[in-house]
């Protein structure tokens, strides 16, 4: 399976669900690159509290919960556009 080159995660201190979806991306062998929102107005205006924020080679993929039965399918290259 080949595994997305870049996948970044918007969070902040303390996100709960955060942390669930970091464990879940790196439990199916992505690399995560953490972004926390707090240190830039901007993202926190983007995303607020719709935080975590998964972003796969550019395309924001998830917010909130990571759905794990829809990120196989992305990594498998059969997820939605």
């Amino acid at each position: 399976m080949n595994h997305p080159s870049r996948v970044v995660l918007y969070t902040r201190s303390g996100c709960h669900l955060c942390e669930d979806a970091k464990a879940l991306l790196v439990r199916h062998g992505l690399q995560v690159d953490e972004v926390d929102i707090d240190t830039d107005p901007d993202l926190v205006e983007r995303y607020g509290l719709c935080i975590p924020v998964v972003e796969i080679e550019g395309r924001e993929r998830f917010r909130g919960r990571v759905d794990e039965r829809l990120l196989v399918r992305l990594l498998a290259g059969r997820g939605a556009p």
